[in-house]
């Protein structure tokens, strides 16, 4: 009598058990489905939320995995000692949370969007908390997000309170695999549960210091109404790119690729060499200054 073979999606992980989408019913959310509980061996320890796997049930018990699928893309942060933990995998759009308050470090947007571009996953800026945007928001703060928006990255307004730009973020999420990337404290968990009210997704308390608690302890895929998936990852105070090259940094500057190709040297760093089309570019107001500025601040920090 063979095994029965079935494939499915990892919606979390625990150790080494795993919650997989129910192939009987189409949708393994936690909030309103009854998913697959599997127990991975060991050499499985890589497998992540939003994996792809294969598996088998048993008699008696969890199931088991048989195997891991090839995955699109994976989204890793460095984890114990520097080594590279993965977070998620197979995704398709990286939506970049900022907020006035915890205010927005925009190295850190660049730095979400540069590995948006390695994952070769689009990816959108939110700006939540609307409401506090008189209070905290400067002309520098609106120059960047208008830079952003003028090289082809959506930008979108939002306040998780009242529910505004939900609609249009859920939108753009359609038939995506998307995950909420950004510090703690801007809201990712609060416009989680606007466009998952049934998942009761926890919220934390922003301190008087305006820095946020982790609320999310580990990443769990959801499925969306609209076709698409939402990955609730944990919360993330830095993110540092790990070991990538001068040329995958300038890759992540999108802006850059219509300019580069006129530079002196095939391999300018766009830097200190003479004849750089990146920095006549920037000269010439065709590529925002400051975030030309922040490239070279992470060029000098690779």
């Amino acid at each position: 009598m063979s095994t029965q073979i079935n494939t499915g999606r990892v919606i979390t992980r625990f150790g080494a058990e795993l919650l997989v989408e129910n192939p009987e019913t189409g949708s393994g959310t936690i909030s309103n489905q009854t998913p697959i509980r599997c127990t991975a061996k060991r050499k499985f320890d890589s497998i992540v939320c939003g994996d792809f796997i294969t598996w088998h049930p048993n008699q008696h018990g969890n199931a088991s995995v048989d195997d891991l699928l090839p995955r699109n893309n994976a989204l890793t942060r460095p984890g114990y000692r520097g080594r590279p933990r993965t977070i998620a995998a197979n995704i398709d759009l990286l939506v970049v949370v900022n907020s006035w308050l915890p205010e927005t470090s925009w190295n850190l947007v660049d730095r979400y969007l540069i590995a948006a571009e390695q994952l070769n996953a689009e990816a959108i800026i939110v700006m939540n908390k609307s409401d506090l945007s008189k209070a905290h928001a400067t002309d520098d703060d609106w120059q960047a997000m208008q830079a952003y928006q003028d090289i082809g990255y959506p930008v979108l307004e939002m306040n998780a309170v009242t529910g505004e730009g939900i609609s249009e973020l859920s939108k753009l999420m359609q038939n995506k695999t998307s995950i909420f990337s950004g510090r703690s404290g801007v809201g990712k968990s609060s416009i989680a549960n606007r466009i998952l009210p049934e998942s009761k997704i926890l919220t934390g308390i922003i301190s008087e210091s305006g820095e946020g608690k982790h609320t999310t302890t580990t990443a769990t895929l959801y499925n969306l109404s609209n076709s698409g998936y939402l990955i609730d990852s944990p919360g993330v105070r830095d993110y540092a790119l790990g070991d990538i090259s001068a040329q995958e940094l300038s890759e992540g500057y999108i802006e850059f690729l219509q300019f580069q190709d006129n530079c002196r040297f095939h391999n300018c760093t766009h830097d200190h060499e003479p004849k750089c089309a990146i920095r006549t570019a920037v000269d010439d107001g065709k590529i925002d200054k400051s975030r030309y500025l922040r490239y070279i601040d992470a060029l000098r920090n690779l």
